[in-house]
């Protein structure tokens, strides 16, 4: 009687698995409790989180106008996509008609055929101007003229050359034609003369050498940094870069007067000899 019943606990046991733990000699079955009901509301999750924007300030707008005046083309034609309520508008002919509700504009609009571009969207209200379609391709034109005529001046890049002060002279023609390709492009050029090896030279030969360079250029280059010494006096350094619209008016001023000097001592000369002496 008792194997039998050892053998039904020992099938129990296989069947139950980790409802059951073995003790020596002994089994002892252990009841698993229900689970309780969670008392929490099971939703869908999300598969992606959600940002929620804050509350905008005065200051977040016209940050946001100012990042959209860069990225929006000249004279954009923002057609009826007018984001204020209350705009400054400027009609066809330059008139301010003040400060106008979009709906307004976009009748007007409607009713003369216009088109509405932005002047100044940094302004509070915006301005905005109402233009026909000629009069936008005008403009549009004559800012690119505009902006051919007076391009942004880039950042002056330099370059750098360096050679040593007992060059040949036709070496030191060949660097200088390639010193004035660099000028004549806009660069400004880092001269560096070292001093030569066991060679015996003036002091002032390096300094010479960057003047002789600079006389190859006659209004074309000038000084930015004059010649000095580097590398404890062991090279002489100078930049050169492009005269200036001034520096070159001053120039062609100076050959000018120049060339007129000759010209009116041989005029006086020719006057002198055309009188009879008694």
């Amino acid at each position: 009687m008792a194997t039998l019943l050892l053998k039904r606990l020992t099938l129990h046991t296989v069947k139950t698995g980790n409802n059951c733990i073995r003790c020596p000699g002994t089994y002892t079955l252990h009841q698993t409790a229900p689970a309780q009901p969670s008392l929490r509301a099971s939703g869908p999750r999300l598969s992606c989180p959600i940002h929620a924007k804050a509350f905008g300030t005065v200051a977040d707008t016209q940050d946001e106008r100012k990042k959209k005046k860069k990225n929006e083309p000249a004279l954009s034609n923002i057609g009826r996509k007018i984001h204020e309520r209350i705009i400054h508008v400027l009609d066809e002919a330059g008139n301010d008609l003040g400060n106008m509700h979009r709906a307004d504009v976009i009748r007007l609009m409607n009713e003369r055929d216009l088109r509405l571009v932005t002047r100044d969207s940094g302004a509070e209200p915006p301005q905005y101007q109402l233009l026909t379609g000629a009069q936008i391709h005008e403009e549009r034109l004559r800012l690119r003229e505009l902006g051919k005529a007076h391009p942004k001046p880039g950042p002056t890049l330099t370059k750098e050359l360096t050679f040593s002060s007992n060059i040949g002279q036709h070496d030191l023609d060949t660097k200088s034609k390639q010193i004035q390709q660099w000028i004549e492009k806009k660069y400004r050029v880092q001269i560096t003369i070292k001093k030569g090896k066991n060679v015996e030279e003036p002091e002032n030969k390096m300094e010479e050498i960057c003047n002789q360079i600079l006389q190859t250029m006659p209004g074309i280059a000038t000084f930015s940094t004059r010649p000095q010494p580097v590398r404890g006096g062991k090279a002489v350094m100078c930049v050169l870069r492009h005269l200036s619209k001034k520096e070159e008016n001053a120039y062609r001023e100076t050959q000018g007067a120049q060339k007129e000097d000759p010209l009116n001592k041989e005029n006086g000369n020719n006057r002198e000899s055309d009188v009879v002496h008694p």
